[in-house]
């Protein structure tokens, strides 16, 4: 999953919700942080093993891997991103514009947290409202252009943007049961560890 998946599914703590999505850029031990951040950050971990591991997602790569190459793994998580955004409405009570503006004041007030890599990016990430780019295919599209650009990756975005236009109602039919199955595995682990 990406970053809106991410931070939704931390939880609905601050520190958590900033672990979920600072844990990519975490390696190894992270018992330094405070610990509804070090939750956000053992969620996220399980959410990446379980996404991983799920049948539907290893299908998806299977289909996507002789379009795109090496790359398309990161596809199903920017594709599901998408959904959850466009979405939102019906898996939170508020909507996604203020979940996503109160997530950046989060953000803002646990920096010294962040790992330095997260740091670099901050800035950009909250002035383009990056969390909220997700909703349309357009948008998108454009943050995977600047990732693409950003990290030098030899991707056709184009050629990614008619793929998902030409299966979107697909993907839309994957994400609904993806995500269900996903929730319901997170609801077990937090009923069994007393979360």
């Amino acid at each position: 999953m990406n970053y809106l998946a991410h931070i939704f599914l931390s939880g609905t703590s601050p520190k958590s919700q900033v672990g979920g999505f600072i844990a990519d850029a975490v390696k190894g031990k992270y018992d330094k942080y405070p610990f509804a951040m070090q939750l956000g950050i053992w969620l996220h971990r399980k959410v990446d093993e379980f996404t991983d591991n799920h049948v539907l997602v290893k299908d998806i790569l299977t289909d996507l891997r002789p379009r795109f190459g090496r790359y398309s793994v990161i596809l199903p998580d920017l594709f599901f991103d998408h959904f959850l955004a466009k979405n939102f409405s019906n898996y939170s009570k508020v909507s996604l514009r203020i979940y996503a503006y109160r997530f950046y004041s989060y953000l803002l007030l646990n920096y010294y947290y962040l790992p330095s890599r997260v740091q670099g990016f901050l800035w950009h990430f909250i002035f383009t409202n990056r969390l909220c780019r997700y909703c349309t295919v357009e948008e998108l599209f454009e943050s995977l252009q600047i990732m693409v650009t950003y990290r030098n990756i030899p991707l056709s975005t184009k050629s990614i943007e008619e793929y998902f236009v030409d299966n979107y109602t697909n993907y839309q039919s994957l994400f609904n049961i993806f995500f269900s199955d996903l929730q319901s595995y997170l609801r077990q682990i937090r009923k069994n560890d007393s979360l």
